[in-house]
């Protein structure tokens, strides 16, 4: 995929992100193309490891300054917490130029804004490290107690209970995502 096609699906991300009431910083961002790459096959072409918050890109995150020098998305201040992203000046321009490849993602795109928009940062980063771990640590019908153990060890600051929530949910959205799929 090209880039600026990419920075399209982004934008769409962000746009939809804000729609489904999200605060729309960059761990929001992070974690939902994780989702949309990782679960909905999305080809973003981002590499994700296991950070601080969970899977983050270092890629998406220098796409992200770019599209912000581009004037493709711009930071709103929100005191007391740190920036949103909003759409930028040049956004319309940019999504004008791709409409098919919008169009070919656009149901990924809005399931994982409606599935993730409304979760703080906290509930993103367990529900994104609980898909990591199903998809990278312990694949297979192991358990869900041998899969929280592993959040936990990944990330001792989740609780036992969160990291069951988390596992949970990850799971309801990969249903989901499965019968968006048709698989």
């Amino acid at each position: 995929m090209k880039r600026l096609q990419r920075e399209a699906l982004i934008l769409s991300l962000i746009e939809n992100l804000l729609k489904n009431e999200s605060w729309c910083g960059e761990t929001h961002i992070q974690k939902s193309a994780y989702f949309l790459q990782e679960l909905l096959h999305v080809p973003l072409g981002f590499e994700f490891i296991l950070y601080k918050y969970g899977p983050f890109s270092f890629d998406l995150s220098d796409e992200l300054v770019s599209m912000q020098a581009d004037d493709i998305i711009l930071l709103k201040l929100r005191p007391p917490y740190g920036p949103s992203v909003q759409p930028g000046t040049m956004a319309e321009r940019l999504k004008n130029l791709y409409p098919k490849t919008l169009k070919r993602y656009e149901k990924e795109i809005v399931f994982v804004a409606r599935e993730l928009g409304g979760n703080g940062v906290g509930d993103l980063e367990s529900i994104a490290t609980a898909l990591y771990v199903v998809r990278h640590k312990i694949k297979g019908k192991d358990d869900l107690q041998k899969r929280a153990n592993c959040i936990r060890e990944i990330k001792p600051h989740i609780s036992l209970e969160q990291a069951l929530t988390a596992l949970q949910r990850q799971k309801e959205i990969s249903d989901k995502a499965s019968a968006l799929l048709g698989v």
